[in-house]
């Protein structure tokens, strides 16, 4: 199983991001993802630094880090500006970018900024566009496309991808899933339909399956109430697995009998450092 870990790039200096990653990377995790938004959700009023740029900072900032985001919102971009970042972020990583897309989970996003198209199915179909054009450009060949969104001409993306560009798509929608299928190396499964996992899964395609869930690390029983409090403060009433590393270890493992491949930690202490380290050197060696 691998662990990356989910950190919001917002209510955070660059020197603090930066802290995280590099730590994360020390003790073991396998990549750190950020979030996409205009302004953060529930907490518009807060400052956030831009998904793409954050994931070019901690790229140059860290040597083995997997760096993307959980996940990019398809209509924010034109999808040959996206390509460009796209191909940009894998050949200054090495390698080390994966593209998170979706198609926008805050309705109200589209109306706050007026970004179109406000409605949920014309934004899977922009997404289907965007994923069939990026697959076409990066191969390098001219791309001419004619759409209902975009039409381009004599199109082409150079340089082209180092390797192969891993894609996640995050959904479960019918039509989600067809793109799932259809694009992804990873599905991102939302944990509200963890009771339906076992019969969607075949849905995805050749897609391994990943996770993001909120954690609560507990150091020691004497830790316990404290943090509990933490987790209920930050997260609310989310779906929040609170425990030590033994606790943890059975939790995720159990994910993991179930297919999951990979996790996305959501630390509720916004991953403090003294967390990521102790969560590396109990939880990730038993499940690697």
């Amino acid at each position: 199983m691998e662990f990356h870990v989910y950190l919001p790039q917002m209510r955070m200096s660059p020197a603090t991001l930066v802290e995280r990653a590099r730590v994360a990377e020390a003790a073991g995790f396998d990549g750190i993802a950020g979030m996409d938004h205009l302004a953060p959700p529930l907490a518009e009023d807060k400052p956030m630094f831009s998904a793409t740029v954050t994931n070019a900072w901690l790229a140059a900032q860290t040597t083995r880090l997997t760096v993307g985001s959980l996940v990019l919102c398809d209509a924010f971009r034109h999808p040959m500006a996206l390509s460009q970042e796209t191909v940009s972020l894998d050949h200054f990583s090495g390698g080390r970018y994966e593209l998170g897309i979706g198609w926008g989970s805050r309705d109200n996003e589209f109306v706050t900024y007026d970004v179109r198209p406000t409605q949920p199915r014309a934004r899977v179909r922009r997404l289907r566009e965007t994923l069939e054009i990026l697959r076409a450009l990066w191969t390098g060949d001219v791309v001419n496309y004619d759409g209902e969104f975009f039409q381009l001409h004599d199109a082409r993306q150079a340089p082209t991808p180092l390797g192969h560009i891993p894609i996640t798509i995050g959904g479960a929608g019918p039509r989600t899933m067809e793109l799932v299928a259809a694009h992804a190396d990873w599905w991102n499964v939302h944990i509200g339909i963890l009771d339906r996992l076992d019969e969607m899964r075949a849905h995805a395609g050749k897609a391994r399956i990943s996770l993001q869930h909120y954690v609560a690390f507990v150091p020691t029983e004497a830790d316990r109430e404290r943090v509990e409090q933490t987790a209920a403060r930050r997260f609310a009433r989310r779906s929040t697995v609170v425990g030590t590393a033994t606790e943890l270890i059975d939790f995720f493992g159990a994910l993991g009998e179930r297919g999951v491949e990979r996790v996305y930690t959501w630390f509720c202490d916004f991953a403090d450092p003294a967390t990521l380290a102790a969560f590396g050197e109990t939880v990730i060696p038993a499940l690697r």
